[in-house]
């Protein structure tokens, strides 16, 4: 705007005035008018300036009457006139005094001029002063002006067409700023118009939301579009001419200044949408239709191949259109990027590909436009993936470019003259460079090698920013050469600024949001998007890796250029390492993988990740890369070599070489894991996996500590190394320790997935070591030791994971890698407690346990070197630190007792030392609650079974630390309550309810489960009687019974010291377990004998299996479990349990009692008796409870009296129940011990095969007896008696085995009993005592004594069968036949007789006694001797049969006579009828050898037993039953007729006729026939049955005689028939003689016809021809004349 000075005014007054004058003059000849004009404006303005103030304004408003002689001077089309005319105009229209009506004349004026061609170049000149100087010109006026600038622009005058051009660019520009300058000065309605919707308009009316200076604007684009479109204008009307290059260079130049002008108003946006977009689209026609090569070479043509200037102004146009516009073009920059992509097709003109990728390049140095593309396009669904092609189309642009050159389809070109400035290029023929590389003594130019192909890098720009040179050449109509290597550059630096760009954009804004409090998972990257920040920066990466990868490999391949290899792996670097900020994993490993490849030679790389895949340790990723492909050739053979190795993959033969590249890899790759470590993850595997190869290559060794250094393989001549690689070597050792080192700023996951790598490579490196016999790889433990050591402060982080896998290695099978790891592990466990932790380790229990924990699982290997280790370290730690251990000791104790039988004796006698010092040294310093933990390693020194000398002495270091318990018991006592209070205090705080201490004090060493109401101190005690419990079931004698012996007396001793509470836990978790096991030990034992072997030791034949040496534990064990209860009886019984207690007891007492081994059978029933001698008093003494009372065990019961016995109390302490139970155990013992007897015979065949009771063991059990009675006697029943008396009976019945025989049968007499016999006598005496004084309930087991002693008196005749075993042999396992030998029972039969009888006589009228039929047992059981007689073992038997039954029936048959009205006796009489048969008519006869006086003494024996008859049965005949006198009468009946032996000579006819006996049964028989009147018919019925009996007897006899002397003819009959005949006839003789001295009223008339009756049979033998026959057969029939008459008696009665 001119200045509104007075000078200025003043000055542009006079100036128009005079030009006025100059006009005038110059027309006053030709053009009157122009010069009248002319006066009259300067009259005009003179009157203007005088009569206003504001000059100019009053100008501007007579503007046209000043300008008016301008125009006419114009119209005059005179060359000077007119220019002087419009050099006025100007100053006019500069100065702002024009008016739009004015100003529409000057614009009418200058057409005209311009029609008739004067002054074209000044005419352009007020033009542009015309609209830029102010905005009077508007509408058809400016579209004339701006016309006209067009219309001069397409004259032939270059000078006034290139003014033109550009006075149309300024135009145009102009246009566009007074539509910002508007904008600005209408703020307020600033938005109206881009609220309302824009339709198209149709000539020349623009949209009626614009103003002025906008609608201009937009009539103006609008037709620039149409002329572009070779359309007519609506605006522009005129318009004669226009180009394409020259309108797109118009768009260009407008969308590229003022992108805000279509941003922000809705119609030109609509004008982008609707005009711009198509017309690009439709002008890029031919260069997507054409195909190299298959187009005419013809001159181009629009529809025939592309036109390199269209092409050229097109992609321009396109770029300024998706930098600024692809928010309100999202389709269409969809597809116009789509179109780039397109453009780098192989099959496109080479010039539009570097077109294209020169317009890729300005859209790559653009971070956030990429990251609009990506967020707009690629992350939408159904969307072109336009980020991602772009990165693909150069990937597949740079290979192509690779397959093209190396074709030969290009030529080598310079880049265009205006360009050589801006990329300067060497050619290849000046520097003598070819295709295969640089020629020798010239430095080649950096350049990418493919396959001989040789492709020149050139520095086209600098870094970040675009320098395009074809899209430059404006001027250019026809496509030039590209140069040489020129697209290959721009496709490089388009990668490197890509990825440079996302990478830093992506860094910047994570930076930003980090320091801010919004989350980036929540915050939106702008704000129109939907996605988060973090899900954008996710996508980009994500859809640009895969190509990026795919593109710069083979880049990096073929790069011989140092700063190019380096620009490509920083790019390789930075893709990683932000791939790991955003944890994406597989993008982050595909790029380490491509750098870790590039770190090794081509072959190597891919034999050592397929190895590395193989393991499953890394995911190699399938990238499309043309160059990695194995075989495909590359610049190798031009690296420079720089070391040469073995390799370390067994899969690579022979040596690998290094090269200069490799090294420089290998420098990104440990600057890359030194400063992106914390986002590798498990990455870390794959970059330490090339580090250990490489490592390994170069030849460096770990050194102590975990460094690396050249060892002796870098010297040896399978490696070669370069001076400068040997240079490098300490500075590579340098920076892998730095990279270590740097470790411990790493954050704690990342540090673990650094661990997790170096265990992973560990790992395969001792797989690899178990299979080759190559020295291992030690870089992973070395460099886990290193890791370790720099990471002290965190140790509690990193400690599991790394111990735990060097305990791994420690055990591997190669020595070498063994030795390391136990070298790392103990070196770190040093370290690691001299470390100065915070808080210290004595209060941090928990890392302490930690850290010691390692050294307790060295004790897990099998290998005695680490073990040796092991205890050295130990052995340190004590030394050094004994006293700071502090909570430590448990697992340092751990280490010590970690011991196995596996081990060696060195071993085991290092840590026994350990042990010994520690017990020695260290019990007074140690925590009170190691204390147990000392126990228990002692223990388990005990266990092994490599030295049974410290098996042993460890037995005697527990006794020892029992006496170190005892002496310092209120010291440990109230150490242990203080530590338990400070350990609950600290679980409080921690919150961790008391369980960290607990498991460190047992962790390693077994935890024993402890009730928490149990004191502290009796805790101690428990665990030491666990230990020795433990040893107690040692499978070696020595230390079994070493164990056993102090466990008992240590609790015997000690046990005082333990609570009430505590000594429940001793049964239920020491002694009774402690039972169990021995038992199932002991039954199940060998009983092979055991070969002394080499060591000797004679072994006795008593302990000369393992079934009798786990005999003599068993008897120990029961015996002192049985003396505990016994001593500590009155502490035991207040125990709440005590009865179930008891029970258990009693059960292992019975199993004991019934196994197979006899001795630990007999020791039972003694612990069994120990037991019920609790709380039996001294004698003479009160019962109290305090005190313990002692007896002998095995008194014998035969020394108490009974009466004594009988004194004891009942059950003044024990519940009766409980010794119920004893007694019910009693019962099963004596059961099952002589099951055999009471059994039947389907069973026996199972006892035979077990154990045979002895006969001290059958005296034990039943002396028990004796004891437990004195506590059952109130419940002994007759139920329990019949127990009793199977058990007795049974005991009895046990044969005696023939090894034993010798020493019991032998020593017994005739009237001897053994202990055993003695015992049960015993027994029942006790019974009998107890019942008879007893009460009522208790006199009913009467009959049960006597049925008890019957069956023992029956032993004498007919011994117990025990099963099957009477008088037979038995297999007994693998030993010889032993025979087994029945006892003699006669002296215990008969001593049981005695007794029968004894107790009879005392009790027979006892109401029990009677009622159980006692009477009648006795008389059946004493019928089998008296049957017997001359057939009993022994004489004396029957005699005392005789005697007994004699005296029973003394008393007994009275008692008899009293029932004789009750059933009871009914069957007693039949039974003593065949008792008295048997007896006196034995089937047995005497034995030939019988003395006569022996003979006369048993027929006096008879005659008593005959005079009994008579006078206690026969006196009292009345009062018995009818048939038991005929039985006897019939007795008398065949004594008096048959009484004589059955053999005999002749000389002892006389006496063995028993004639005494004879006589006596037949006066006896007599007598009570006709011994006097009968009182009663029962007399009469006895005469008569007498005289009966008597007479049928001699018929039969006599009879029989005759016959078979008849038959026998002149042979004579044996003596003993012709002596029975004779007696016959004889008694028949005194039986007449008796008749006839008995009175007459006495004999019955039938009596006499049964004599009469014998007569013919008395006549019959008169034939006899025996003299001796004869002479009796005459004496019988003398009688029979005195009945030839008739009595007087009998006439006298006949008459009646």
């Amino acid at each position: 705007m001119a200045s509104n000075s007075s000078a200025t005014v003043k000055k542009l007054l006079e100036q128009l005035q005079g030009d006025l004058r100059a006009l005038s003059m110059d027309c006053k000849k030709k053009y009157p008018p122009v010069k009248e004009a002319a006066e009259f404006g300067i009259v005009k303005i003179k009157t203007i300036s005088a009569k206003n103030d504001n000059i100019l304004g009053a100008l501007k408003e007579r503007s046209l009457e000043v300008v008016q002689p301008l125009l006419l001077g114009c119209g005059t089309k005179e060359p000077k006139v007119t220019l002087l005319c419009l050099t006025a105009i100007q100053r006019l229209l500069s100065h702002e005094v024009v008016n739009e009506v004015a100003a529409v004349s000057v614009v009418t004026a200058l057409w005209q001029l311009m029609e008739n061609g004067l002054e074209e170049l000044k005419l352009l000149q007020t033009v542009l002063v015309l609209l830029t100087s102010n905005t009077v010109v508007h509408d058809e006026a400016l579209a004339k002006a701006i016309v006209l600038c067009f219309r001069l622009h397409f004259t032939k005058d270059s000078i006034t067409n290139n003014t033109a051009a550009a006075t149309v660019r300024q135009v145009v520009t102009v246009v566009f700023e007074r539509m910002v300058a508007e904008e600005e000065q209408h703020t307020d309605a600033n938005t109206a118009g881009s609220k309302v919707p824009v339709q198209t308009v149709s000539g020349k009316r623009g949209p009626a939301s614009l103003k002025p200076c906008a609608k201009d604007a937009y009539m103006l684009f609008q037709d620039l579009c149409q002329l572009v479109n070779a359309d007519a204008p609506f605006w522009l009307v005129g318009m004669t001419e226009m180009t394409r290059t020259f309108g797109l260079e118009l768009l260009e130049s407008v969308l590229n200044t003022f992108p805000q002008v279509f941003l922000q108003h809705a119609e030109f946006a609509f004008l982008l949408k609707e005009r711009v977009c198509p017309l690009v689209i439709k002008l890029f026609s031919p260069n997507i239709k054409f195909r190299h090569g298959s187009g005419s070479q013809t001159s181009p043509g629009p529809g025939e191949k592309p036109y390199f200037p269209i092409c050229m102004r097109l992609l321009r146009v396109v770029s300024v259109l998706i930098k600024y516009f692809y928010s309100l073009l999202v389709t269409e920059c969809e597809i116009f990027l789509s179109l780039l992509v397109k453009f780098l097709d192989g099959d496109k003109p080479q010039w539009l590909r570097a077109l294209a990728v020169e317009s890729l390049h300005k859209l790559c140095v653009q971070p956030q436009l990429l990251r609009s593309f990506c967020e707009c396009y690629d992350m939408k669904e159904h969307s072109t993936k336009v980020f991602r092609d772009i990165i693909n189309a150069l990937g597949s642009f740079i290979q192509s470019l690779f397959l093209l050159a190396g074709s030969g389809a290009s030529q080598p070109a310079a880049l265009p003259a205006g360009a050589a400035a801006a990329a300067p290029v060497v050619s290849m023929q000046a520097t003598g460079v070819g295709p295969g590389g640089p020629n020798g003594g010239i430095t080649p130019q950096p350049a990418f090698e493919y396959r001989g192909t040789w492709i020149p890098i050139l520095n086209i720009s600098a870094q970040g920013s675009t320098r395009a040179v074809y899209l430059e050449l404006l001027d250019k109509v026809e496509a030039p050469p590209v140069a040489d290597g020129y697209a290959m550059s721009v496709a490089f630096n388009c990668l490197l600024d890509l990825v440079r760009g996302v990478t830093c954009m992506i860094e910047g804004e994570m930076d930003r949001c980090n320091g801010t409090t919004v989350a980036v998972n929540a915050e939106p990257s702008t704000a129109s998007s939907s996605y988060s920040a973090k899900q954008v920066w996710e996508a980009m990466i994500e859809l640009s890796w895969c190509g990026l990868l795919a593109a710069l490999s083979p880049l990096l391949d073929a790069s011989t250029d140092e700063a190019a290899t380096e620009s490509i792996l920083k790019a390789h670097t930075s893709m990683a390492a932000m791939s790991g900020r955003l944890s994406m994993v597989t993008p982050r490993d595909a790029f380490i993988t491509a750098i870790c490849k590039a770190s090794l030679p081509p072959h190597y790389a891919l034999t050592a990740f397929s190895t590395s895949s193989s393991s499953g340790t890394t995911k190699v990723h399938s990238i499309p890369i043309l160059l990695s492909q194995p075989g495909s050739p590359t610049g190798e053979c031009h690296q420079q070599v720089v070391a040469m190795g073995q390799p370390l993959s067994g899969q690579v033969q022979g040596t690998v070489v290094l090269t200069a590249k490799n090294m420089q890899a290998m420098r990104t790759l440990l600057t890359m894991a030194h400063c992106h470590g914390a986002v590798l993850g498990s990455a870390w595997h794959m970059v330490l996996s090339t580090l250990q190869h490489l490592v390994w290559i170069l030849g460096l060794k770990p050194a102590p500590g975990g460094l690396l250094k050249p060892g002796r393989a870098a010297e040896g001549p399978s490696t070669v190394l370069t001076t400068a690689v040997m240079t490098d070597l300490p500075v590579i050792s340098n920076m892998l320790s730095r990279l270590f080192e740097s470790s411990q700023y790493l954050d704690d996951v990342s540090l673990h997935h650094l661990i997790n790598a170096l265990c992973s490579l560990s790992n395969e490196a001792m797989e690899m070591a178990c299979t080759n016999s190559k020295e291992p790889s030690l870089f992973a433990v070395a460099k886990l030791l290193e890791t370790g050591l720099v990471n002290m402060h965190r140790v509690d982080v990193l400690w599991r994971p790394v111990t735990a896998h060097l305990m791994e290695v420690s055990q591997h099978p190669n020595m070498r890698m063994r030795e390391w790891g136990a070298e790392a592990v103990t070196t770190l466990i040093k370290e690691a407690l001299a470390f100065n932790h915070s808080p210290p380790l004595s209060e941090n229990q928990r890392l302490q346990a930690a850290l010691l924990a390692p050294l307790r699982d060295l004790s897990q290997t099998t290998h005695a070197d680490i073990r040796q280790r092991q205890l050295e370290c130990v052995l340190q730690l004590l030394q050094s630190q004994g006293e700071r251990l502090g909570p430590g000791w448990p697992l340092v104790l751990g280490v010590i007792g970690a011991i196995r039988n596996d081990q060696g004796e060195s071993l085991i006698r290092t840590a026994f030392q350990c042990l010994q010092l520690v017990v020695t040294d260290f019990l007074p310093i140690m925590p009170s609650s190691c204390l147990s933990v000392v126990v228990k390693v002692a223990g388990s020194f005990g266990i092994q079974n490599q030295e049974l000398n410290i098996s042993l002495t460890s037995i005697g270091l527990l006794w020892n630390i029992s006496d170190y318990f005892s002496r310092r018991r209120e010291t440990v006592e109230k150490a242990l309550e203080q530590e338990a209070t400070a350990k609950k205090e600290q679980a409080l705080i921690e919150g961790n309810n008391n369980q960290t201490t607990k498991e460190v004090e047992d962790k390693g060493n077994g935890r024993e489960e402890h009730d928490e109401a149990q004191p502290l101190f009796d805790r101690l005690w428990l665990t030491l009687y666990s230990r020795l419990g433990k040893l107690c079931v040692d499978p070696r004698p020595a230390v079994r019974k070493s164990a056993g012996q102090t466990l008992f007396s240590t609790i015997g001793v000690h046990g005082i010291l333990l609570c009430q509470h505590t000594w429940q836990t001793v049964l239920w978790q020491v002694l009774f377990p402690l039972l169990d096991e021995v038992r199932k030990a002991a039954t199940t034992a060998d009983k092979e004998k055991i070969d002394s072997g080499s060591r000797n030791i004679l072994i006795h034949h008593s302990r000369d299996t393992a079934e009798k040496q786990w005999a003599e534990t068993w008897v120990l064990s029961l015996a002192g479990i049985a003396r505990i209860f016994n001593s500590r009886r009155s502490l035991l019984m207040s125990l709440g349990d005590y009865p179930k207690a008891w029970g258990v007891l009693l059960e292992h007492i019975q199993a004991a009692a019934l196994s197979c081994n006899g001795e630990v059978a007999l020791a039972a029933l003694k612990s069994f008796h120990e037991v019920l001698q609790m709380g039996l008093p001294d004698a003479g003494r009160d019962y109290d409870s305090s005190v313990e009372v002692e007896m002998p065990l095995w008194q014998s019961p035969m020394s108490l009296d009974v009466s004594q016995q009988a004194e004891y109390p009942a059950c003044p302490l024990e519940d009766k129940e409980l010794w119920w139970a004893a007694w019910q155990a009693w019962e099963t013992i004596g059961h099952e011990s002589t099951a055999a007897y009471v059994r039947s015979a389907a069973t026996i065949s199972q006892t035979l095969s077990g154990f045979i009771p002895s006969q001290q063991y059958l005296t034990a059990l039943v002396q028990s007896f004796l004891a437990l009675f004195e506590r059952v006697r109130g419940r002994f029943g007759p139920p329990e008696m019949q127990v009793l008396g199977e058990v007795l009976l049974g005991a009895v019945s046990v044969p005696v085995s023939a090894e034993a025989s010798p020493f019991l049968i032998p020593l017994y007499g005739d009237a001897a009993l053994s202990p055993l016999q003695e015992a049960v006598l015993a027994t029942l005496a006790l019974l009998e005592k107890t019942i008879s004084s007893g009460q009522e309930t208790m006199q009913l087991m009467y009959p049960a004594i006597f049925e008890q002693l019957l069956q023992f008196t029956e032993f004498s005749c007919r011994p117990p069968q025990f099963g099957r075993l009477e008088n037979r042999t038995i297999a007994n396992g693998k030993h010889n036949q032993a025979e087994w030998v029945v006892m003699n029972y006669v002296p215990f039969a008969e001593t049981a007789l005695r007794v029968v009888v004894e107790l009879y006589q005392k009790a027979a009228c006892h109401k029990a006694v009677v009622n159980d039929m006692v009477l009648e047992k006795i008389v059946k059981t004493l019928r089998l001797p008296l049957g017997l007689r001359y057939g009993c073992p022994s004489e004396s038997t029957w005699r005392l049969a005789v005697s007994s039954l004699l005296s029973v029936l003394s008393v007994g048959l009275p008692v008899a006579r009293q029932h004789t009205t009750s059933a009871r006796f009914d069957l007693m009489w039949p039974e003593l009828a065949g008792t008295f048969r048997d007896f006196l008519f034995p089937a047995c006869l005497p034995p030939e050898n019988m003395s006569l006086q022996e003979f006369q003494e048993n027929e006096n024996i008879d005659v008593q037993v005959v005079q009994l008859i008579g006078s206690d049965i026969l006196s009292h005949a009345h009062f018995l039953p009818k048939e038991f006198v005929n039985q006897i009468m019939s007795l008398l009946n065949r004594g008096s007729i048959h009484s004589q032996s059955a053999s005999f000579t002749e000389a002892e006819v006389g006496y063995r006729l028993r004639e005494e006996f004879s006589k006596v049964c037949f006066e006896t028989l007599l007598q009570f026939s006709f011994g006097g009147r009968a009182t009663c018919a029962a007399e009469g019925y006895i005469s008569r049955m007498a005289l009966t009996a008597l007479l049928q007897r001699a018929q039969q006899l006599l009879a029989a005689y005759v016959e078979d002397e008849r038959l026998s003819g002149s042979c004579p009959l044996p003596r003993q028939r012709i002596t029975e005949v004779v007696f016959v006839l004889k008694a028949t003789g005194t039986l007449m003689e008796s008749l006839k001295k008995t009175p007459a009223e006495n004999v019955d008339v039938s009596m006499w016809e049964q004599i009469l009756g014998l007569y013919p049979s008395l006549v019959a033998c008169v034939p006899c021809i025996c003299p001796e026959v004869c002479l009796a057969l005459q004496q019988a029939l003398l009688p029979f004349q005195d009945l030839l008459t008739p009595p007087p008696a009998f006439l006298h009665n006949g008459t009646a």
